[in-house]
This record gives C-alpha cells, sequence and structure tokens, in this order.
C-alpha cells in the first residue's frame, strides 16, 4: 500500500470486534532473577516510565525506560523448557511467574515506583499457547503433563503437516514466501488435532504467547496484527480498502481466510466467527480493554488500569527498537522517512536470527515470509527473513567439541565469556601463522549452517548442516577454527538473504543490529565484511525490551502513532564498516561461492540417495 491513509492511527482502531474474558489467575511464586544496568538518578516525581516485557526462549525479562528511550534498569528470570527430540515445549503458568519476578525486580533495581509506569508493552517468540474456557493450561505434549501447554517456536514436530498444507497451493500461502514453516501456527494446530484430540477437544483460545501475555494483564483476548498476519495466515491488507471512519468495533475481523482453514481440515476453528483464534486484531500499540486488571497488577507489584499496548512477536519488538537508530550525521535531509527506511534491514540476532525489511509496495520473495501489511511499522509492508539456529548453533558447534570443557574453564577464571577467549585465540593464531586477516584462518573449513532446516530464503526445513575441513585435531586450536567457520557460514546465509531480497524488489545497504550476538565483535565485523554494508548497533542494550516498552508508550498516548515514538526513542551506537580492503572481499567472495555450492551438493545426495531407496 503506497500513500496515506486519512485519519490514520496506529494506535486507535481495532480491526474486529471486541471479547474480553478474565482469565484464571495463578498465585505469584519467588524465583531467582538476574538484575542488570544502573538506577536512574531523575528525581522519582518528574519521571514518566514505560515497561517493556520479554519472553524469549531461555528467559522473561523486564526493562523501564525514561521518555527518552534511556534503559533505567531490567531484570531477567529463567523459564523452564521440555525438550524430547523435534518436540520442544514450555509451561504458560511458569513464564508468568517468571515476568512477576523480573518485573518486581527491575523496578527495585531501577529505584522505579509504581505509580511512575504509565504504559507498558509485551513481547515474545512466536509460540503457540493452549488455554480452556477458564483460562487454564491445557497440554500440548505427549506426555499429558498439564503445565507443558506452549509448543515452543523451534518445534519441528509438524514437519508432515506443513507439507500436506503446502501441496494445496492456497492463495494464503503468498504471504508466506509461498510455503508455511513448521514453526508456524497452522502446521502445529493440526498436528494437536491428528495427535491429542483430547487436548483439542479441550482448547478454548489458541493464543501466540505475546498475545496471551496481554491477555493475562488485561483479560482482553484481542489479538495482534504481527502475530497473526505472521504466524497465522491472517491478511491484514483486507481492511486496506475498509472506510477509515467506520467504527471498527462494529466490523468483524476479515482477514481469515475460511477456506484455508476447511482445506487443511481445521473448519473448526472458523466456528464462533473464529473465537478460537482471534474475533478482534488490533494494530500493535493499541491500548487493550480498561488497561492491567488488579490481579494482574498484584502479581507485577504494578497500579491497577496501567494501559498495555497490543503485543509484538520478539524479534519485530526489536525492530521496532531500532529500525530508526541512525546516526544523524548519516541521515540524508532530502531523502524522506519512507524513501530511508526501505534502505534498511533489521537483524535480531540470537538463538535464532530474524531479518526484518519494510517496504511501501508489497514484494513477493519466494522463501521469504511475507509481504505482511502493517506486522510491524503501520502502513508498510514487511518482509521477513531468518535463520533458525544462529546462537544455538554456535553454542551446539562449540559445547560439543571435546576441547570445550577446558576452555571453558580457562575463559572462567580469566572472567570473560567462552566466545571472548575464543575470538583472542583468534587473533593469536592469525599473528602466529602470519595471516593476512584473520577470516583467512577458515580457507579450508566450510560450514552450512542448516543444522535446524532452512527457514530462508531457500525454505527447506530437510536441509541439514555441513561442515567440510576436519581433521584429527581436537586441540582449542581446531575448536576456534570450527567456531569461526561458523560465524562465517552464519554470515554467508544473512548475505544469501540479503542479496535475494534485493533481486526483488528490495534496496537494502544498510543494517542495523540487535539481540544477544551483537555482543560478539567478531561475529559483527564478520558479518560486516562479508555482506558489504555498514551495520548500526543501538544505543541501548536492551532494543527488543525498547521496542515493547514503545507498546506502551502509544497505548498511553504520549504518542500519536508507533513510528512516531520509534523516531523519539530510537537512537544509534556503535556503527561497525566493513573492511576496505579488496583482498578480504576477494576471500569471502570465494567462500560465498562454496557455501552455495554446498547446498547444491546435499541436493545431489539427497536425490542419489532417495534414488538408491527407491
Amino acid at each position: 500500500m503506497s500513500g496515506k491513509r486519512r485519519g490514520w492511527s496506529d494506535s486507535a482502531p481495532l480491526l474486529g470486534q471486541q471479547h474480553s474474558q478474565q482469565k484464571s489467575q495463578h498465585p505469584y511464586q519467588p524465583r531467582s532473577v538476574s538484575l542488570e544496568m544502573t538506577t536512574s538518578t531523575v528525581p522519582a516525581t518528574a519521571r514518566s516510565v514505560f515497561l517493556g516485557i520479554d519472553v524469549g526462549t531461555g528467559s522473561a525479562r523486564a526493562g523501564l525506560f525514561d521518555e527518552n528511550g534511556k534503559l533505567l534498569g531490567s531484570s531477567s528470570s529463567p523459564i523452564q523448557i521440555w525438550k524430547d527430540g523435534d518436540c520442544v515445549e514450555q509451561s504458560s503458568t511458569d513464564i508468568w511467574h517468571a515476568i512477576s519476578a523480573a518485573v518486581k525486580a527491575a523496578c527495585s533495581l531501577a529505584e522505579v515506583s509504581k505509580e511512575e509506569v504509565k504504559g507498558m508493552g509485551f513481547a515474545a517468540t512466536c509460540s503457540l499457547v493452549a488455554v480452556d474456557a477458564e483460562g487454564s493450561p491445557v497440554t500440548v505434549s505427549w506426555s499429558g503433563d498439564s503445565r507443558r501447554n506452549i509448543i515452543v517456536w523451534m518445534d519441528h514436530r509438524a514437519v508432515e503437516q506443513a507439507e500436506r498444507i503446502n501441496s494445496r497451493n492456497s492463495t494464503v500461502l503468498q504471504y508466506c514466501g509461498g510455503a508455511l514453516s513448521p514453526e508456524m501456527q497452522p502446521p502445529k494446530l493440526l498436528w494437536v488435532k491428528e495427535n491429542l484430540p483430547d487436548s483439542w477437544s479441550m482448547v478454548f483460545r489458541w493464543m501466540d504467547l505475546s498475545d496471551w501475555l496481554s491477555y493475562r494483564a488485561t483479560g482482553d483476548d484481542t489479538r495482534s496484527l504481527c502475530t497473526t498476519v505472521c504466524k497465522w495466515t491472517y491478511l491484514g491488507h483486507a481492511h486496506m480498502h475498509q472506510n477509515n471512519e467506520k467504527d471498527s468495533r462494529d466490523m468483524e475481523a476479515c482477514g481469515w481466510d475460511d477456506d484455508f482453514w476447511e482445506e487443511i481440515g481445521l473448519s473448526d476453528l472458523v466456528d464462533g466467527h473464529h473465537a478460537k483464534i482471534g474475533r478482534s486484531v488490533a494494530f500493535p500499540g493499541h491500548p487493550l480493554g480498561s488497561g492491567l486488571t488488579s490481579t494482574a497488577a498484584k502479581e507485577l507489584g504494578l497500579v491497577a488500569g496501567i494501559p498495555v499496548g497490543t503485543s509484538l512477536i520478539d524479534a519485530h519488538a526489536g525492530g521496532v527498537g531500532v529500525m530508526e537508530s541512525v546516526p544523524l550525521s548519516d541521515s540524508e535531509p532530502k531523502e524522506s522517512d519512507k524513501e530511508a527506511l526501505r534502505r534498511r534491514m533489521v537483524l535480531v540476532c540470537g538463538t535464532s536470527t530474524c531479518h526484518m525489511a519494510i517496504s511501501q509496495n508489497k514484494l513477493f520473495i519466494p522463501g521469504v515470509w511475507g509481504p505482511y501489511w502493517s506486522a510491524m511499522v503501520p502502513e508498510h509492508w514487511l518482509t521477513e527473513g531468518g535463520q533458525s539456529a544462529t546462537g544455538a548453533l554456535l553454542d551446539y558447534m562449540v559445547e560439543n567439541h571435546v576441547a570445550s570443557p577446558h576452555l571453558a574453564n580457562r575463559a572462567a577464571s580469566q572472567r570473560i565469556s567462552l566466545f571472548e577467549l575464543l575470538n583472542k585465540i583468534l587473533e593469536t593464531m592469525m599473528l602466529d601463522l602470519k595471516r593476512p586477516f584473520l577470516a583467512s584462518l577458515t580457507e579450508d573449513m566450510h560450514v552450512l549452517p542448516d543444522f535446524h532446516g532452512n527457514r530462508s530464503p531457500i525454505a527447506d526445513p530437510k536441509a541439514k548442516g555441513m561442515l567440510c575441513g576436519l581433521t584429527l585435531d581436537t586441540s582449542e586450536k581446531q575448536l576456534a577454527l570450527q567456531y569461526l567457520a561458523t560465524v562465517q557460514g552464519i554470515a554467508y546465509g544473512t548475505r544469501h538473504i540479503v542479496e535475494h531480497c534485493n533481486a526483488h524488489g528490495h534496496e537494502i545497504d544498510t543494517i542495523l543490529a540487535c539481540g544477544g550476538l551483537v555482543k560478539n565483535a567478531l561475529f559483527i565485523q564478520e558479518h560486516a565484511d562479508i555482506i558489504g554494508c555498514p551495520i548500526i548497533l543501538p544505543r541501548e542494550s536492551e532494543p527488543v525490551l525498547l521496542g515493547a516498552a514503545i507498546l506502551g508508550a502509544v497505548a498511553a498516548r504520549k504518542y500519536c502513532s508507533l513510528h512516531e515514538a520509534m523516531k523519539a526513542l530510537n537512537a544509534a551506537g556503535q556503527v561497525i564498516h566493513p573492511s576496505k580492503d579488496p583482498k578480504v572481499k576477494k576471500y569471502h567472495d570465494a567462500k560465498y561461492r562454496i557455501f552455495r555450492e554446498l547446498y547444491e551438493q546435499q541436493l545431489s545426495h539427497r536425490s542419489l540417495m532417495a534414488e538408491a531407496l527407491a
């Protein structure tokens, strides 16, 4: 969509009917928390503070930000996870307890009183939550454990269901790169119906985790455009041509494609105007219900009625937290906001990596999710690439090497991270071997990082990882080489995504990166050198929490739109530029060619073996 719709505000209209139901509550249970950042010196009476809550794969985190987007304090609390093969599960009860602990600890650390918190928002992984009519957990586990009511985003139990759904070539698939991933919700829903019929009959609401969090906080089960469009096949652009002056509460959410749900065998989700999957959908930051309920406020140590904004997926909250983090000196005054935005891609680098770019016009890119209308920045189409295992892959490669325990002990004795120690080892190797640059240490080692399938741009969940160049060497230096080659393989995957997007209409020339992996200087420099773009890091160390807090600021009417809030609260930090040495570029171009050939070889090998077993 291009142009501005009259009277538009991304914080105001709902896209469907509003249906609220108070969820049953669970008693607070104390748990351990991790505290970070510094306390504020601003007088308590002078502050308006916004709270962002983010639930990742391993922890729940809370962060408090002032009106300038400055982090005042943050805390984290671990969450439980069950893994069994392709099945990965969590507990919504456990997650809410972790959030309660993290919020109280963050407020204490930052010396923020509950009266100062003027708005709050949630971000979370795109995991699937099942609850009954009372809001209590319904198991999605083979174990039957009622606590385990969340299918985690990385769960791949529904590969076969995804293949069946994709074979039908429904029109909704063109808005998710042409094929659903087993990490999306329809395949997981179909798996539960086919394998856990008792659970299927008990579930009253199926929700994305971030939507469940806002529902748990407010009693309002309105869903987010971000979650429903990106993970549920909701067609948000169905609302583009509606009369904007009409009260949207009089309209049903019209972005569900009923034919799609019937085709794949889930027609019961259409019943009751889609009551189980979302009768109302709102833009991120829309104020929900009457704000924080008294019960939730007591559990979180906050004031009832605090505005709560419609949620975001965690990666998309990271996008909201960094998309406008561009140094003022690098800005081009003659370039409009929309022109500048289309040249940027956000990388949210954690357990996995998400690659997000926006455009005014919808761009259909094979193997890349989207185009998603208003799923991150209102009135823009979102293109979303991704790698399912990045931080998780680095952990796997290091922890499964025989030299890892000894190296971990050395890192602990030096009070640095294991990756910092590996970076030091590589620097020493480069000097000892008189290498022209550090990256050249891996000339004989190549990694295809698809250990958990390829999310994009190939969209092949059956893809496997490959490591070429192994010897009998089990030393710490050999581990360092494998680590470096893996970092490079991940960066080549991002280069592949960027080039693929640019070949289909994007003009990306600037990367904005956030997440845990950006704290690794080698990781970021290799990405800059391999992609050939400057990489801008945000001023604040917790951009996902900032993105969630921005939702609260918009819900509190501090800003009239999400984009206005982003421009006010985003701020740039360090800029990492690619190497100017032509030898570095030539080296990476050669390794990138090998990277692309590795997958082609894998396809050839797969075909040969299928023929042999036919």
